[in-house]
This record gives C-alpha cells, sequence and structure tokens, in this order.
C-alpha cells in the first residue's frame, strides 16, 4: 500500500522470532526507511498484538552497534578486536581454509552450528543445510526443543496438527499441559479466555504457579517430571471407570488391549505417590475430563524436558482417543502445527546430499565436541554459526568457550552485532534483519504460514544469509540448483501442497 503524497508504503511482515505466535506484522517505511512496525489486526490469530520482543524492531535495523561490513580477527579469540575486510577477502579466506581443511583433514572436520534466531524458511534454522550438506560437513543434529515432543506424538498420533487451535473457542474443558500460555503463547490464551468467559473450564498443570496456572480455574501442580503418572492414572480411572468411547477405540485407534493391561495398576493412589496429587483430586480430573464435551488439550514442550519427558507426551496424547475427544469440534489435543504445513523439507535441505557415514553430532554436547571430551574419528577444525549464540544458548557454557579459544579451530559467524559467539570468531560477517529479506515464516503455534516482504535494503554490506550462501557455494564451485535460486525462487521450490506431509528433517 502506498501514501504518494508522503512517500509512505506498508507492507506485510512476519515475527522472525523462535515462538509459536509467528505474529503478523505491517512493516512502514518512508522515504526507503523502515519508521515503524505494527500488528496486523487483520490477522485471525494474532489480531495486532505484538509481544514485547518486537518493542521498538524498527529501531533495532539502525542500532549503532549493528553489523554493517565483513570483520576479521586481530586479537586473542574473545577480545572482540576486529578488523574490517571486503566480502571478496572474507570469502576467499573462509573458502580457503574450508579447502585447505578438506584436503588435509576431509569435509567431516567443519561443522555448521545454527538455531531459530530466523524462523523464516529461506533465511531460517535449515538455510544453510544443503550447502553443507553438498560439502560432506559434519551433521549437527538441533536437539534443543521439540524432537522428544515431536517423535512421541508422531508414535502416538501421527503427523497431525490436531486441534486447530482457533477451535479451542469450541471446548467446553479445556486442559494446558505444561505450557504458559499467558507469556509464551499470547495468542493462543486470548482464544481460551475467551471460551473461558462463554463457560469453558480451564485446567493448567504446570508444576509452578506461571500466570496461566493464576488465570486457570484449577491448577494442578504435579511433582517436576511426573506428568505420566499422572495421564497413566487418568486413564486407569477411566477405564475401571466405563468412561471409554468404545466405538471410537475399537474404529479408530490400535493398542487398545496392551494399553489397559497397563493402566490396570497405575491407579491415583499409585500416582499420588509420584506426583504428590491427592488420589481424589486426579478422580476428578480424570471424570471432568471424560465427560465434559469438547475437551481439548495443549501440550506445552516443557513436557518434553525431563527424564521420560517423551513418554509422558505419549500417555498424554493417547488421553483424547480413549474418549473420543477427537469427534467433536474443539475436541483433542494440539501439539505442534508444524505438521499440518506442506513443507518440502527434502528440497529445503538435500539430505540426499549427505555423503555414507557422515557423523552426527548432537547440538547439546557442542563443547564436548569442540573440546575433545566427545570425540570424533575426525576432530572438528572448522565451524560456521549463524541464527544462533551458542555460548548464550547451549549447555555447559564453560565447555563451549573453552572449545572456541581453540588457535586451530576456525569459527564463521553471520550475525547482526557481536554476540558472546561472534567475540570468538575469525570472520564475522554482517546478517540482514527481517525489513530486509523476503521470507515465508513458519509457525509452530498456529495454521497460518506468514510472509513477509522485503522492504528496505540492508544497511552497509550486510547480507540476507541465503545470499551468504551462494556466495560461498560458488566460491566452493557447487553448482546444484539449490544454490542459484533468489529468495522467491527458494519460496517456490520450497513450499507446495502434496499427497504426502513431509516430517521435518531434524538431522540435515
Amino acid at each position: 500500500m502506498n501514501d504518494a503524497s508522503k512517500n509512505v508504503q506498508t507492507f506485510h511482515g512476519g515475527c522472525p522470532h523462535d515462538c509459536p505466535d509467528t505474529c503478523s506484522m505491517v512493516y512502514t517505511v518512508q522515504d526507503k526507511k523502515l519508521i515503524s512496525v505494527t500488528g496486523n489486526k487483520q490477522h485471525s490469530m494474532t489480531r495486532g498484538g505484538l509481544c514485547v520482543k518486537l518493542n521498538d524492531y524498527e529501531k533495532r535495523h539502525y542500532h549503532p552497534d549493528r553489523l554493517l561490513y565483513p570483520l576479521k580477527r586481530t586479537g586473542p579469540k574473545g577480545s572482540k578486536q576486529f578488523k574490517r575486510i571486503s566480502w571478496n577477502e572474507a570469502l576467499e579466506e573462509i573458502t580457503g581454509k574450508w579447502k585447505a581443511i578438506i584436503a588435509t583433514d576431509g569435509p567431516h572436520a567443519i561443522m555448521p552450528n545454527s538455531y531459530l534466531g530466523n524462523q523464516g524458511l529461506v533465511h531460517g534454522l535449515n538455510g544453510g543445510d544443503a550447502f553443507f550438506n553438498r560439502m560432506g560437513a559434519t551433521v549437527c543434529e538441533r536437539t534443543f526443543c521439540g524432537e522428544g515432543s515431536c517423535t512421541a506424538w508422531l508414535l502416538t498420533v501421527g503427523p497431525t496438527a490436531g486441534v486447530d487451535p482457533e477451535s479451542f473457542s469450541h471446548s467446553k474443558y479445556i486442559v494446558i499441559w505444561a505450557c504458559n500460555s499467558v507469556s509464551t503463547n499470547l495468542h493462543h490464551w486470548h482464544i481460551i479466555h475467551e471460551a473461558q468467559k462463554k463457560g469453558a473450564k480451564v485446567v493448567v498443570i504446570d508444576s509452578y504457579a506461571s500466570k496461566t496456572a493464576k488465570a486457570a480455574d484449577w491448577h494442578i501442580a504435579p511433582k517436576p517430571g511426573t506428568d505420566g503418572a499422572l495421564a497413566m492414572a487418568m486413564m486407569n480411572v477411566i477405564i475401571t471407570e466405563g468412561l471409554v468411547d468404545q466405538d471410537y477405540v475399537d474404529n479408530y485407534t490400535v493398542g487398545y488391549a496392551e494399553l489397559a493391561e497397563r493402566a490396570k495398576t497405575r491407579t491415583p493412589e499409585w500416582a499420588e505417590e509420584i506426583t504428590g496429587i491427592p488420589a481424589a483430586d486426579i478422580r476428578r480430573f480424570a471424570r471432568e475430563y471424560a465427560t465434559t464435551p469438547p475437551a481439548a488439550i495443549r501440550l506445552g514442550v516443557a513436557l518434553e524436558r525431563s527424564y521420560g519427558g517423551s513418554q509422558a507426551i505419549r500417555a498424554v496424547s493417547c488421553l483424547p482417543a480413549l474418549i473420543g475427544a477427537w469427534r467433536h469440534v474443539g475436541g483433542g489435543a494440539l501439539q505442534f502445527p508444524v505438521w499440518e504445513h506442506p513443507y518440502k523439507f527434502d528440497v529445503i535441505s538435500r539430505p540426499d546430499l549427505i555423503p555414507e557415514g557422515t557423523p552426527v553430532v548432537n547440538n547439546l554436547q557442542l563443547g564436548r565436541v569442540l573440546t575433545g571430551e566427545t570425540k570424533l574419528v575426525t576432530p572438528i577444525k572448522s565451524m560456521m554459526v549463524w541464527n544462533t549464540n551458542p555460548i548464550t544458548q547451549a549447555p555447559e557454557t564453560d565447555k563451549i568457550i573453552k572449545g572456541l579459544e581453540r588457535e586451530d579451530l576456525f569459527l564463521v559467524v553471520a550475525e547482526h552485532f557481536i554476540t558472546d559467539t561472534a567475540a570468538y570468531a575469525d570472520i564475522v560477517l554482517p546478517a540482514a534483519m527481517g525489513a530486509e529479506m523476503e521470507d515465508m515464516v513458519l509457525s509452530w503455534g498456529h495454521l497460518y504460514l506468514t510472509y513477509n516482504a522485503k522492504c528496505i535494503e540492508p544497511p552497509g554490506e550486510a547480507l540476507p544469509n541465503n545470499e551468504i550462501f551462494r556466495q560461498l557455494a560458488k566460491c566452493m564451485g557447487y553448482e546444484e540448483d539449490n544454490f542459484k535460486w533468489n529468495d522467491s525462487e527458494c519460496l517456490e521450490c520450497w513450499y507446495a501442497i502434496k499427497t504426502t506431509r513431509n516430517m521435518p528433517l531434524v538431522r540435515a
């Protein structure tokens, strides 16, 4: 939309941050400068609201400390002493080092490291996968969040999002299990709260008295890590008291007889000893849940973050089927709506390019790998980091720092600012921000794909992530089509309706 009299233009944007809400935004540009970022009031899920992370988002694009040019380290690692170099120098330095490492140690000595500092399809988590898979570099598994939850859900329910988040408006009994919606899934809370005002009962299961728990009709606080026992005791009550929707179970599930046998000894009294929740409350909860349709469960990722967390998610995911909740609009369970999104992850990531026998490093053990505590056949001699800051975002910070201090580790970082990790880089590359690049931002909290228009040019010599990898691929001599597509072509090739849904690739 244009306003010629004031030379003002508006563009559609999508919040790139790692969050289930993926807010729809409006960029306002005047004289080719981003002057404001506001919520899109026409979006039926995010409704014009933005969280505090987007306050003054436009000012972040013009922050005085922002990286504008490629930099090369001149002082000790961690000293933040750099000098400006040209892009040609940076690309020659990086690819020259990589070619030398590949010649002496093989491509397994090089490893990528990225996460969800950007949630876009083109410039986000998987944006560099095809490049490093083509190289034959060590694969870095991104297992910080969601892998246990997704695996458990896939094994139990299948590749479906479950309940449409907006359908919770029809629910009469809502269970928010291990999710602080008010603080971390704000736009879904609005829908739940509206249902609550219409008479729905909201039950929050959380070991901590969060803002969401305080807004609930009933807060159930099990001991940390005991959610699976609570779910199994609910099954015991539902089965022994004849609250099972047997017709639904017989026609739409497998394994009921084995589950019922397993649940026989998982009584509320048994669970009380484990969870600390009185047996009478467990019975009441199970009965209310089973007899108040439509009943919906919102599973939070916190549920996976304890020993046996994936099994707890499997147990919770069985509950809707037992009572036939899936029959009803607003009934069932919600995990990650990403299952419904028709992304071509095989085209984005090109796992077919990964050579047989390529080693895999778990991101949670990055520090151990970099220090040599976890032994690899080929030690890591170089790492490229983008969309993440492992010193502040990965476990065992002390080991990560020790590993990054290695003089024989050639570190490349693409960033907006000199972060804790970038301070240890040999080469720092200036990366573009949200309003400066075209993308499609995925959501793991609702069913909308959010288009993000490029509305301003990056400042200085900053480049979008995908352009950085295109330049690196050209210097490395890679000729695959992936490395020739512009951002629009990437979106055309990576997103399409398919008859079979793809599972998001965690490894590649």
